[in-house]
């Protein structure tokens, strides 16, 4: 299957040619600074059993994670949303790797705090025949340890790009999760982990779905 990084560090060579250079240096300080942090630490990791919660998915219908696990692993992709270059990267990748995720025993579920409308556009852009949660306020994200306020100094570069974030997560706050995925046995016990303060470093599906057919 195609490579997530190899799209990622295209994208990122290109960035470094167009933006200018102030705001490349306050992304990547940014970033330092959450990581330094610990957020990574404090997040549910491997061997943690994940909490049971409803949220609405694409749809609008209520759906219950436990459900996903009554007889099926699951790989829970949680992700800033579809107005994030790097999320988009790799939804892309998850939907081109999901016949092989599901052939390997998995389901694939996404989870963001957009609403449901742009987590349907989300789905819809990269043709993904997935359930997409739509995580009102970052509040189950809260419980996986994963969520933080994007810095001060970040909000009007993303808006002067047009990411306007409250708007895409129906709320006036600019709290996101720190992208992560998740392999969840049906017992609800995470199996493997991928969480980074870091939002341009991503999962491989490749990985995953070794990972899934080792299990």
């Amino acid at each position: 299957m195609p490579s997530l990084q190899a799209a990622i560090d295209e994208y990122n060579a290109v960035k470094k040619e167009t933006m200018p250079a102030e705001v490349l240096a306050t992304m990547a300080r940014t970033t330092a600074k959450l990581k330094d942090t610990g957020i990574e630490n404090r997040a549910l990791r491997a061997g943690d059993r994940v909490p049971d919660f409803t949220l609405s998915n694409q749809h609008g219908e209520m759906r219950r994670f436990a459900d996903f696990l009554t007889d099926s692993t699951v790989v829970l992709n949680i992700y800033r949303g579809g107005w994030c270059p790097y999320c988009n990267f790799e939804m892309k990748a998850l939907a081109e790797a999901l016949p092989e995720i599901e052939a390997a025993g998995a389901k694939l579920v996404g989870m963001a705090p957009e609403d449901p409308d742009h987590a349907q556009d989300t789905a819809s852009q990269h043709d993904i025949g997935i359930e997409i949660l739509s995580d009102a306020g970052n509040a189950v994200s809260e419980q996986f340890g994963l969520v933080f306020s994007l810095a001060e100094e970040l909000r009007p570069i993303y808006l002067g790009a047009g990411l306007d974030i409250p708007a895409y997560n129906g709320d006036d706050t600019f709290r996101l999760p720190v992208p992560a995925t998740y392999i969840i046995g049906s017992d609800g016990v995470i199996k493997a982990d991928f969480v980074n303060a870091d939002y341009t470093q991503r999962m491989e599906p490749a990985e995953i779905v070794a990972l899934l057919r080792k299990s």
